[in-house]
């Protein structure tokens, strides 16, 4: 681990260091199976054959129990926002108009050591409400306002290391390392105000994975002798696998489980790299990609049944729109919001995320006062007719486009620049994007490229074609951002990772993996 400095250096001692050591040693042999086994499931699809609800599960999804009882605290969510753990953004998430901050070290985070370190310092700081921040540019003052969000702590997904820390000579889990630190450094706080330690789980795919975590709970409850369920998670349905698994995975989780997440974005994704052999599964331009689509809205609707016959909540997904300056635009851009968030609502969800306090006003009106309490737990869904892998399945109509196609260059371009430069939360082009919105993006590309895809200027979508089109666009960013951005962030080098892994032979899994590499 390299040297500490300032106030983690304090906080980061050494009982915080023998608690990860002891959870590693422990829990990574059992991950590194785990992982093995995604693999060889994935293997099976790449064969051929489609995911399905598991037959050998079915006494699960067919049986009579529920998940433990939800605390009081976490019974109201019904708008949480989410960004990076950057210390004016958690002051100014915690002070929006919302009931819930999800604090992120994941998909909008870039993990520098400085930043992932210094992002739990900003939570030990925003848990114990004394956590302020003065703009060196600007000036400006921010501090915690009264009756902040609650707070609930996102940690990385289980593919990810955390290469900054070795133990016994082999780089450690960013999860566990993640989720060590913030449970060491905050849960006396969080117990002592009659509440637990949440957080959010990312990007599982499987019911084994989950049993996984829940066990790592347990694990901790016991070490720091704490009841059973101090912690609860809400997991993110965010993979292709994990919707034929939402059962299994509330029932492996049951008690430590409060909520499960239509994280749409990366779903789309993961469809992508799930289906990535089959071509009649191949999606279009990801900007017709919406929850109006038959295989999205199935989802959704599984996802809300699902869990309010369990007893735990179901969290919409993001509407990654920021506001404009135009009042024109800004009219439509919040129409738009707003009519994702009334399918969701009618669907049935307790909640939904936004990316930007400017879009609170208009989401609240939707699942604040749009809905009669504080949830729609009694909303059970029992009257639709069963949803079937195929309706999970069903790929999207719609055309291939040379602009999505060259939009999906530019965002893709640019975020990856981004991150590599250690932001992970960035505006483009009107919209929030983070790391899920990138890996469609190029992901997109590699499976049009891989099926010989006809765009609709008649080109057929080759390497060639996609290398003209890199080139073309990175000119067009390259006067966007400007000659000091350029040079700064690094974009000849996310180029050059971009075109790596988008004209690879196989598909590169996330692009976060090799980006990891270029960061400090």
């Amino acid at each position: 681990m390299p040297p500490l400095s300032g106030k983690a250096a304090s906080l980061i001692d050494t009982n915080a260091q023998q608690f990860l050591v002891q959870l590693v040693r422990k829990f990574r042999p059992q991950l590194q199976q785990v992982l093995a086994h995604r693999q060889q499931r994935q293997a099976v699809i790449d064969g051929g054959q489609l995911p399905d609800f598991d037959a050998n599960t079915a006494a699960i999804r067919e049986g009579d129990w529920r998940i433990a009882e939800l605390p009081k605290d976490l019974t109201k969510r019904r708008l949480e926002i989410t960004g990076p753990v950057d210390r004016k953004m958690v002051i100014n998430a915690l002070n929006a108009n919302v009931d819930c901050y999800m604090a992120d070290f994941e998909d909008s985070q870039s993990p520098t050591w400085d930043g992932i370190l210094q992002g739990q310092v900003n939570l030990y700081d925003a848990n114990r409400q004394d956590i302020d921040y003065r703009d060196p540019t600007s000036g400006k003052h921010y501090q915690l306002a009264d009756n902040p969000a609650l707070l609930i702590a996102r940690v990385r997904g289980l593919h990810l290391p955390e290469k900054h820390v070795m133990v016994d000579n082999e780089v450690i889990p960013g999860g566990l390392f993640d989720f060590a630190l913030y449970f060491y450094l905050n849960y006396q706080t969080r117990t002592s105000q009659g509440s637990g330690v949440y957080y959010y789980v990312p990007k599982l795919e499987h019911a084994e994975e989950a049993q996984w975590w829940a066990d790592v709970f347990s694990f901790t409850e016991d070490y720091f002798k704490q009841p059973r369920s101090t912690i609860r998670a809400t997991i993110l349905i965010e993979t292709l696998p994990a919707v034929f698994q939402m059962e299994e995975i509330l029932y492996a989780m049951r008690e430590h489980i409060a909520a499960l997440n239509c994280g749409r974005w990366d779903y789309i994704f993961s469809y992508i790299k799930t289906l990535k052999n089959h071509p009649d599964r191949v999606l279009p331009d990801r900007q017709v990609v919406t929850m109006n689509q038959p295989f999205l809205n199935a989802y959704s609707r599984l996802l809300v049944k699902t869990c309010h016959r369990r007893g735990a909540l179901a969290m919409g997904g993001m509407a990654a729109f920021i506001p404009s300056k135009d009042a024109t635009e800004n009219t439509a851009i919040l129409a738009k919001v707003k009519a994702d968030k009334e399918l969701e609502r009618s669907n049935g969800h307790d909640g939904t995320w936004i990316a930007h306090p400017g879009l609170a006003d208009t989401v609240r009106e939707v699942f604040v006062d749009g809905l009669e309490g504080v949830n729609q737990l009694a909303v059970l869904r029992e009257q639709d007719a069963p949803i079937t892998a195929a309706e999970l399945l069903a790929p999207s109509p719609g055309e291939r486009t040379e602009a999505g196609m060259r939009t999906n260059i530019r965002v893709a371009l640019q975020y990856i620049a981004a991150w590599i430069s250690g932001k992970g939360c960035v505006p483009i082009y009107g919209l929030m994007e983070d790391a899920a919105t990138a890996e469609i993006s190029r992901t997109s590309i590699w499976q049009w490229i891989k099926h010989g895809k006809t765009l609709d200027n008649g080109a057929v979508v080759t390497t060639a074609l996609f290398q003209q089109y890199l080139t073309e666009e990175a000119q067009v960013v390259r006067q966007e951002v400007g000659e000091e951005r350029w040079q700064q962030e690094h974009f000849e080098r996310a180029t050059a990772l971009l075109e790596e892994i988008t004209t690879a032979p196989e598909l590169v899994e996330f692009l976060t993996l090799p980006g990891y590499q270029l960061i400090d």
